[in-house]
């Protein structure tokens, strides 16, 4: 289950929800006031969906303020106009500030309408709320970087090894490689985010228990996917992107392992390239469908 706040719209907001649908209303900013959601703002299409978007969006950002966004696009779906949804959540804000966002973000979701919701975005810095950054969020999977030589050793590297120094009696051997147990805390995590209250979780096995544990769950934006991996230690990271293509609103699961190269043990190295698949199965069987998968070496 996911944690929500039961923090709801008033009354104010969700005359303005049903306004929107109108097409005329361009933006709705809207604030946690007094354990409410509230309008902050409201602007009115001018032009197009490019040239507003920064006139009308920059002027009521705050630099150290907490908001959501929602800018009405000019894609026309089934419903009628579709809608991007903006989490600005700067790095100053307090921790509780961050909890209470990204927890009431699904309530949001669900009073505006989901279906109307197409694409999102959660900004912890200022150029993550214009145009250009929302272009960057589009393109960010656009196309795979080709791997370099190194990328190209440690493939080689990861179809070769043979494990010498693992105990089985605390997993079990399966044809795809050795299966270590998900802590509850980690099966909790994959549920949560399913659930919609997180939309990165990153992964680490503990050597000597010989598990799987969650070492981070957040709301983050594909700006801040690089920042989250590590440069000395392998981890495997779980990201829902969530984007449009050809017109049609996409929610994908991306998998991430990321190997820092030999400045890791050869044990670490070999744990993680030999429970990747059988991690994939588990995450499988949670409902979570993997439809791109990335090797990514970190150089220091």
């Amino acid at each position: 289950m996911s944690h929500q706040t039961g923090i709801k719209p008033n009354e104010k907001l969700l005359k303005i929800f049903g306004k929107a649908k109108n097409g005329k209303l361009r933006v709705i900013k809207i604030s946690i006031e007094n354990e409410e959601l509230c309008c902050s703002a409201t602007a009115e299409v001018k032009k197009d969906v490019e040239r507003d978007f920064d006139k009308l969006v920059a002027p009521i950002i705050e630099d150290d303020v907490p908001c959501y966004i929602l800018y009405r696009l000019d894609t026309k779906i089934s419903v009628g106009y579709a809608w991007l949804m903006l989490s600005w959540v700067p790095d100053i804000s307090s921790i509780r500030q961050k909890m209470v966002y990204a927890s009431t973000k699904a309530t949001l979701k669900t009073e505006f309408g989901t279906a109307y919701i197409i694409e999102e975005i959660h900004a912890t810095t200022k150029d993550e709320t214009t145009w250009e950054g929302y272009q960057r969020h589009k393109n960010a999977f656009a196309a795979p970087a080709p791997l370099t030589s190194r990328e190209e050793e440690l493939v080689e590297l990861r179809k070769t090894e043979i494990n010498t120094e693992i105990n089985t009696d605390s997993k079990h051997q399966t044809l795809g490689g050795l299966a270590c147990p998900l802590t509850p805390a980690a099966e909790k995590a994959i549920e949560d985010l399913l659930n919609g209250t997180y939309d990165y979780l990153q992964f680490c096995i503990d050597l000597e228990a010989e598990e799987i544990q969650v070492s981070q769950a957040a709301a983050i934006g594909i700006c801040d996917l690089p920042k989250q991996i590590p440069e000395e230690h392998a981890r495997y990271h779980l990201y829902l992107f969530k984007h449009t293509y050809d017109g049609d609103y996409l929610e994908s699961f991306v998998f991430i392992y990321s190997m820092p190269g030999y400045t890791c043990s050869v044990r670490e190295r070999m744990m993680y390239s030999s429970c990747k698949a059988p991690f994939l199965e588990k995450l499988q069987a949670f409902g979570v469908e993997i439809v791109k998968k990335k090797l990514i070496m970190v150089l220091n």
